[in-house]
């Protein structure tokens, strides 16, 4: 299962998923985030089970959109059961959903109803 989180603040977004991770931590995961480590990031002690990859800021759907497929088909070689997205900007989930529904993601992502989860 594959969901987008967005929000306000860097911290905001990485205790969300966080919190996600803690619900079921035996689900192997895969997390993509968009910017920079924070020293008091709650991601940095995760189990071995989670994968955590961090781009550089800026739009992945434009600007990042290589760096986020390189980094996508990299964790995509052994799949795992959850993958979640964190963009600092909601502005584009759209395009990015559409990017993940297409070739070559169409067959390796299931992206549910709840797909997007935006913080406020």
């Amino acid at each position: 299962m594959t969901t987008v989180v967005t929000g306000p603040t860097p911290a905001a977004r990485e205790a969300a998923i966080h919190a996600a991770i803690a619900a079921s931590p035996d689900v192997p995961t895969a997390v993509i985030l968009e910017g920079l480590a924070s020293a008091n990031s709650p991601l940095a002690d995760c189990a071995p089970q989670v994968t955590v990859v961090r781009i550089a800021p800026g739009c992945l759907c434009c600007a990042g959109n290589l760096v986020l497929r390189v980094s996508l088909n990299r964790l995509l070689r052994r799949p795992p059961a959850r993958l979640l997205i964190s963009l600092a900007n909601a502005e584009h989930a759209g395009q990015l959903h559409g990017m993940l529904e297409n070739a070559p993601y169409v067959g390796l992502l299931t992206l549910g109803a709840n797909w997007h989860i935006h913080l406020t």
